[in-house]
């Protein structure tokens, strides 16, 4: 069932334009139309790397779809897309909301800390495991994430946004470059000692029933993929099997220049020696596969 909605509030920042509306539920949603400048599958994107993000028990908003009619289209002139050379009107019918971050409700959200308030932040652990789940949907863009916390409240909680660039944005491959689909700041893996930081959330990755991403790929609306099941069902083939290949990927970015986890003493001692070792010990990982 698709969120109705009723109201447009603004103009969201970003590459895909988005659009903060008001559903018929009374939430508040950041929506990205099928015709937005980045690209039509990056709402795919979008709602099945949020399905797996909230399955792992990652912090994600709540994702939806969201139906905007054409009357409200025509009837609000904010609602276009600036296309460079051109304007022309967002499209109507179904689109891909994400729940906003701290609703309507008084409270506060930003997307940057200070280090003494980062390191602070109540679920600071999780970006060990969004990490996992960017390498394993091969994240092309850098990890965003906004901070909130409500009133009378001190500290904040980290909520994982924007994963439009999963599966390489449109193309739906998996470059896996070690720097990217990463948090720009290396204050946040400060504490990471060993795999067992990568958990729960690297373990439920690993394995996560191939019914679960199946069930999340089904929710897609064919016109978000030019309705080409072939291509939908080989993505999701792939990610299945890439599955086996996520701590790899991790060991990859750590052994990175970034040198972004430095508690890590195996991992150092390795690099240290000018060799690297594959610490699987914890996790019985077969195979290499693409």
């Amino acid at each position: 069932m698709a969120v109705l909605a009723v109201q447009h509030i603004r103009r969201m920042r970003g590459g895909a334009q988005g659009q903060l509306m008001l559903g018929a539920d009374g939430h508040a949603y950041v929506v990205k139309f099928q015709n937005n400048p980045q690209h039509m599958r990056v709402l795919a994107n979008e709602l099945l790397a949020s399905r797996l993000a909230l399955a792992a028990g990652l912090t994600a908003p709540e994702a939806e779809l969201v139906e905007v009619s054409r009357w409200l289209v025509d009837n609000t002139p904010e609602l276009e897309m600036d296309l460079g050379r051109t304007r022309v009107r967002c499209q109507h019918g179904l689109q891909f909301g994400s729940r906003f971050v701290g609703g309507l409700m008084p409270g506060q959200v930003v997307d940057y800390l200070p280090e003494e308030q980062l390191g602070e932040v109540r679920n600071l652990p999780e970006f060990a495991g969004i990490l996992a789940l960017d390498k394993w949907t091969g994240n092309a863009n850098g990890r965003q994430a906004v901070f909130a916390r409500r009133q009378r409240e001190r500290r904040y909680r980290a909520v994982f946004i924007d994963y439009g660039y999963c599966f390489h944005a449109g193309e739906w491959r998996f470059a896996d470059i070690p720097l990217r689909g990463v948090y720009y700041r290396n204050d946040v893996y400060r504490e990471i000692t060993g795999w067992e930081s990568f958990e729960p959330w690297l373990t439920r990755l690993e394995t996560m029933p191939a019914e679960t991403v199946w069930a999340a790929a089904n929710e897609i609306p064919p016109e978000w993929y030019g309705g080409d099941l072939a291509e939908m069902e080989a993505l999701v083939e792939k990610l299945l099997m890439r599955r086996n290949r996520i701590r790899e990927l991790i060991e990859a970015f750590g052994k990175s220049d970034r040198n972004p986890f430095p508690k890590w003493d195996a991992m150092n001692a390795e690099r240290s020696q000018g060799g690297w070792k594959d610490a699987r010990s914890e996790a019985s990982i077969v195979g290499r596969v693409m």
